[in-house]
């Protein structure tokens, strides 16, 4: 499973014009699924993304967590993300999960997310979105798990 994260001071997703999903100051996480994850992997990404100490300090260096400054989560589902880009000039989306498997999986990590957190906005699964971001820093991770 891949998480893109971003710091951001606010970020949101549409669907036609409505606003699915909001938040400020937080972690934007676009999630490629691939086919081999597991609810292991969901977890393990959601346990990352929460106690990653990418937020600055009172001296200005990335050592708080998305947990201490009690920040939003908002999780994106971007198949794009398991692409495979070394060859040629098309993307390959062979290591990319099964449509099904994806959708299954980004719902287990939502729920897994809000178990563990208490502010998880998220993104529609196989939505065409427009997401709007200011990223902080900028700031921008990505996290392999």
């Amino acid at each position: 499973m891949i998480g893109l994260l971003q710091r951001v001071t606010q970020a949101q997703a549409t669907i036609n014009g409505d606003t699915v999903a909001s938040i400020n100051t937080g972690l934007l996480v676009l999630v490629g699924v691939e086919k081999n994850d597991s609810e292991k992997q969901a977890e393990r990404l959601i346990e990352k993304l929460i106690n990653y100490r990418v937020f600055p300090d009172d001296q200005d260096k990335m050592n708080l967590s998305l947990q201490e400054i009690k920040g939003g989560l908002l999780l994106v589902p971007q198949f794009t993300l398991a692409a495979e880009t070394q060859k040629g000039l098309r993307p390959s989306f062979s290591n990319a999960a099964v449509p099904e498997l994806g959708k299954q999986l980004f719902e287990y990590l939502i729920t897994h997310a809000r178990q563990q957190f208490a502010i998880v906005e998220a993104g529609v699964f196989g939505a065409n979105m427009q997401v709007n971001l200011t990223n902080d820093g900028p700031v921008t991770f990505w996290l392999k798990v």
